[in-house]
């Protein structure tokens, strides 16, 4: 090939972005014989090359084509001139950025200090990338091919970091220039936030963003942050506070978005969730939980609990003091007597309002779920027995006849919230006896509201405590479907004008009723012997007890206005009969007659006299039956019902009777530690006190003290089951 012969090479000239590090693979195609360049090239092709780079470094235009430009660098590297071109390149370069550090010694605002630096930036970038572009070929071969040697544009960038950003002053006035707007920022005012972030990316490209800002920006954050949690605490109210807090985490998130770098974001909000939450925890929950929890303040919970969730430890102190708060205000519920007329239906409010919260505002976490359990277990066994006895009676006056406020739906729900409340309760034996006094009420009175709510209640009873617990309550439920049944065969054979209904109940099943004895008509006495001739002729061997505290009748009257039916007790019947004999009787007299205790004959006739249906007439007239008091029928009695209901008055139940109630509770519950004693001790023989004592524990459901305990094994001792072993005395061997 000859010398002068010609290379033709398609040269494009790509603008690279800063910092853009894409290897290009460029083919070239040489000669075998490089011919040699013409004296004095090298110097003349340099040349034009610096005036290019000075040009370009001074703003002005350029003289040469930029292709030509190319073609010259790429002439002198076929040429193995590449190390003397890419030295000069850099001394250019090298004096340019030294002559520049003196413009920044004037300039005392730090707002037009940070645009300096930023022009000065911005400047050299688009400077670096017009050179190299133009020097494209020394850096894609020669730079390379030498892995020591910076690229042209980080060459750039050593010199701009080492000539401007190392100088001392240069570099903390910038910094101190940044800081200064970030902190305006936070107090509010508007700043030019795409200087920021303009200045920021060069720390980063720079490679000094950690060591020169970040630091000393986490440490002003530290300090700022930490002041103003201390102030706030004191001056705002915690929802107020919370706000301000989240406020404060989306301003510091934004910022990292806008301006930051992102590797600033995890120290930066973990410094401000410890400053404004972390180091006041506890504080703010003394400060505002309690006010928040009371006024049911939902959004502000969602909050405090999104909070406290970012900040390691949050949680489990919200935990601790929800625990606290619901044992406290629960308390209040529940041991106060002056409540408890409202106390189920305070307990059953307040569970929907925990579960509400825990749902809403807690995202469902399951150890506030079971805290709240183990919180009211805490306080509704803080009052032994009464909360069970309430909750009984409550059930009762839901399923009672009369009980408008709810649909078959709303009923089934309902039973279903109380037997949550009923699960926390440990005396569910005292539950047990006032829900079998009251259901024996509904049935045998015919009060009951719905066959299939009670049924349903049962089934949940046993579901929750066993097949045991629930064997009465059944039984009552089957001697009136049996009693029916009798009714039916027997009802052929009852002679007279007097229809009969008997309850047969099974005394063991039913609570314990006093026999009142009183002088029925002798209809009703021949009645009885008839239905008692032909009971005990279908089962012999058993024994009937005729209950007249529980008998109910219909009466037919004629008054002036005209018939009426009257649905009343039976002693209220026995007392209206008399008067189909009389005009007038005193009190004496008809207790003599009908043989109705003094306290029960009261009140019947003062239902029968002073109550809302006045079938007599009492003298002298007043709200109570006294001595002496003389009684007649009253033929202008008047109704605009046909049938008519008459209430007895009813005896509220007496601090007597719920003693007789729990004490019978209690009588039951010896017998059953008695019978969990033998039976334990039966199967080990031998055994020490504290084993003892524990095994015990485990086997009964409901509460007993230790001394309690000891007292029962003293029981035993003495009738003979167990004795004390006669080595060592804490311990009981079993007796055969």
């Amino acid at each position: 090939m000859e010398a002068n012969s010609c290379l033709n090479v398609a040269v494009v000239l790509l603008s690279v972005a800063p910092g853009d590090t894409t290897h290009c693979s460029l083919c070239f195609v040489l000669p075998t014989e490089k011919p040699k360049l013409p004296e004095n090239y090298t110097q003349e092709t340099w040349q034009k090359l610096k005036e290019a780079v000075e040009a370009i470094q001074n703003s002005t235009s350029i003289k040469y084509n930029l292709e030509e430009l190319y073609q010259a660098v790429e002439n002198l590297c076929s040429h193995k001139i590449s190390a003397k071109l890419y030295k000069q390149l850099r001394a250019v370069c090298e004096d340019h950025i030294k002559a520049q550090i003196d413009q920044f010694r004037e300039y005392p605002s730090h707002v037009l200090f940070l645009k300096k630096i930023d022009k000065c930036w911005q400047d050299h970038c688009r400077q670096m990338i017009m050179i190299r572009s133009i020097f494209l070929f020394l850096d894609r071969t020669y730079v390379l091919q030498n892995s020591m040697l910076p690229s042209i544009w980080d060459m750039g960038l050593e010199l701009f970091r080492f000539y401007i950003i190392s100088d001392l002053k240069v570099q903390s006035k910038t910094i101190d220039g940044i800081l200064l707007l970030i902190e305006r920022e936070r107090n509010g005012e508007a700043i030019d936030r795409s200087l920021l972030r303009s200045l920021l990316s060069m720390l980063s490209d720079l490679q000094i963003y950690q060591d020169s800002f970040e630091q000393r920006f986490l440490e002003e954050t530290n300090r700022l942050y930490a002041a103003e949690g201390q102030r706030l605490m004191q001056e705002r109210e915690v929802p107020e506070y919370l706000h301000h807090v989240n406020k404060r985490l989306e301003e510091e998130a934004d910022r990292v978005i806008t301006y930051l770098d992102q590797s600033t974001q995890k120290p930066l909000i973990a410094t401000v969730e410890k400053q404004l939450l972390g180091e006041h925890l506890t504080a703010t929950l003394q400060k505002g939980l309690t006010h928040l929890l009371d006024e049911n303040r939902i959004q502000d919970l969602s909050l405090l609990y999104q909070l406290f969730s970012r900040v390691r430890g949050g949680v489990q102190v919200l935990l601790q003091h929800w625990i606290e708060y619901i044992k406290a205000f629960g308390s209040t519920i529940v041991i106060n007597p002056e409540k408890d007329k409202t106390m189920v239906q305070e307990l059953l409010d307040f569970k929907d309002k925990v579960d509400h919260i825990i749902d809403v505002c807690f995202m469902k976490n399951e150890k506030f779920v079971n805290a709240m359990k183990e919180a009211f277990e805490t306080f509704i066994n803080k009052r032994p027995n009464k909360p069970a006895e309430l909750i009984a009676k409550h059930v009762d006056s839901k399923l009672r006849a009369g009980n408008k406020e709810a649909t078959d739906e709303e009923l089934e729900k309902m039973l279903d919230k109380i037997m949550i409340i009923f699960r926390f309760i440990y005396g569910k034996d005292v539950f047990e006896a006032f829900y079998k006094k009251d259901l024996a009420k509904r049935l045998l009175v015919g009060k009951s509201a719905s066959v299939d709510a009670e049924k349903s209640m049962l089934s949940k009873l046993k579901h929750e405590c066993g097949a045991a617990f629930t064997s009465k309550l059944e039984g009552m439920f089957k001697d009136m479907e049996l009693s029916k049944d009798i009714m039916y065969m027997q009802c052929q054979n009852i002679p007279g004008n007097i229809e009969l209904t008997v309850n047969i109940l099974t005394m063991g099943y039913w609570p314990t009723y006093v026999p009142m004895e009183v002088h029925l008509p002798p209809e009703m006495v021949r009645l009885q012997e008839i239905f008692k001739t032909f009971y005990l002729g279908k089962h012999s061997g058993r024994k009937l007890q005729w209950q007249s505290t529980l008998g109910h009748c219909v009466l037919k009257a004629e008054f002036k206005e005209g018939k009426k039916e009257l649905q009343v007790s039976l002693f209220q019947t026995l007392v209206l009969l008399m008067f189909n004999e009389g005009e007038e009787f005193t009190l004496e007299e008809i207790k003599l007659a009908t043989g109705i205790e003094d306290s029960e004959l009261r009140r019947t006739l003062q239902s029968l006299a002073c109550g809302k249906a006045r079938v007599l007439t009492k003298t002298p007239k007043s709200k109570d039956v006294e001595d002496g008091d003389k009684f007649s029928c009253n033929d202008d009695f008047k109704h605009k019902l046909f049938r008519i209901k008459i209430n007895q008055i009813q005896m509220k139940e007496t601090v007597e009777e719920q003693a007789s109630t729990t004490e019978r509770v209690f009588q039951d519950r010896q017998y059953q530690i008695d019978a969990a004693i033998v039976r334990i001790m039966k199967m080990r023989k031998t055994l020490s006190h504290n084993l003892l004592m524990s095994e015990v524990y485990n086997q009964l459901k409901f509460p007993v003290k230790p001394a309690d305990l000891k007292k029962r094994i003293e029981s035993l001792i003495d009738r003979d089951y167990m004795e004390r072993d006669k080595e060592n005395s804490n311990q009981y061997n079993y007796v055969a």
